[in-house]
């Protein structure tokens, strides 16, 4: 209990997977709508591509390189500042506009699991992964958040699978339909060259892995 009397976070602990499901924790109770680190990631993507349509670094793929992209010679050039900032840019409004409304979907659980720094922490770190599986297996230019949000699918689904003797969720299938989620992305990007589908991969597969090693922290239940 705090000083003001309010209700700390509940830090999940080992001994607490217990195979007796009575008491579990209520996952979405005390979830924010507002998720202020998802929400300032959201309005600095946005921002930025902004900042591209205005300089004209959107309509060519000159363009985009100019402003940031991922380009495998540049980085072994030694311009290994695209690894992040190829992150932060987009090749359209709708690319955009897909990867926000992900990552809101996903930054709500996530955010609430993890808290607003460690979830920055997995979103940064997957798109610096999605980056090196880029540049190790393709040229370039590629651009997007979509390495760093898959890296929060990955995270989440395996939080939710780990945890799921701790949590009580409402709607059963969540892990399913992020899974199936992940699935159909990484199909797509298979099927279309145009998406970075290894991005895609690095960012799940680096996800998936600080997944199983984070452990996350819920609401404690509002005493009746």
């Amino acid at each position: 209990m705090s000083p003001e009397g309010e209700e700390e976070p509940l830090v999940i602990t080992p001994d607490m997977l217990a195979d007796d499901p009575v008491g579990r924790v209520e996952f979405e109770r005390g979830m924010s709508y507002w998720p202020p680190a998802t929400l300032a990631l959201i309005v600095t993507l946005v921002g930025i591509f902004i900042w591209q349509t205005a300089s004209g670094y959107v309509h060519s793929a000159a363009g985009i390189v100019d402003a940031g992209a991922l380009v495998r010679s540049r980085v072994l050039a030694g311009e290994y500042w695209r690894m992040l900032s190829a992150t932060l840019l987009h090749g359209s409004s709708d690319h955009l506009f897909g990867n926000c409304v992900a990552l809101y979907i996903l930054g709500l659980a996530g955010e609430h699991a993890l808290g607003s720094w460690r979830l920055l922490l997995l979103y940064v770190a997957s798109g610096l992964a999605g980056s090196v599986a880029s540049v190790l297996t393709g040229p370039g230019p590629s651009v997007g958040a979509s390495g760093a949000i898959c890296g929060l699918m990955g995270g989440v689904v395996l939080i939710l699978y780990r945890y799921r003797r701790v949590y009580h969720i409402r709607d059963k299938e969540i892990g399913f339909v992020l899974a199936g989620w992940a699935a159909y992305t990484i199909l797509m990007g298979a099927l279309d060259p145009r998406i970075d589908n290894w991005a895609h991969l690095g960012g799940l597969l680096c996800g998936a892995l600080i997944g199983l090693a984070i452990r996350p922290r819920v609401a404690l239940p509002v005493a009746r």
